[in-house]
């Protein structure tokens, strides 16, 4: 899969992973990686600026396996900004498919 059709859908992935549980980064690699292929590198950026814009919080917890792990959870800005990325993802979609498919323009 092209890199930066990835890079444009993984916050939307993450957030809705989010919305589902608090996951720990290798955790949120995991998960994604079992549809898209990503690597650890990609994730750790867009969760730090995640926390900035204020759409995730993060808390320690322990580990049976190891140090403490760093949790990420879903703030009420970021089930916002979910919605609005979902909405705007099936939109999107939406549209290509009408094009993919020789179809006329969706309004």
């Amino acid at each position: 899969m092209n890199i930066q059709f990835k890079k444009g859908v993984l916050e939307l992935c993450v957030l809705s992973i989010l919305k589902q549980k608090n996951c720990y980064g290798y955790e949120l690699v995991n998960d994604i990686s079992q549809n898209i292929t990503i690597s650890e590198g990609t994730i750790y950026p867009l969760l730090r600026r995640m926390k900035n814009e204020g759409y995730v919080e993060t808390y320690l917890q322990e580990s049976q396996e190891g140090p403490p792990r760093k949790y990420y959870a879903l703030t009420a800005q970021g089930e916002e900004a979910r919605k609005a990325l979902d909405e705007e993802w099936y939109n999107f979609v939406e549209k290509v498919n009408n094009i993919v498919k020789g179809g006329a323009a969706v309004e």
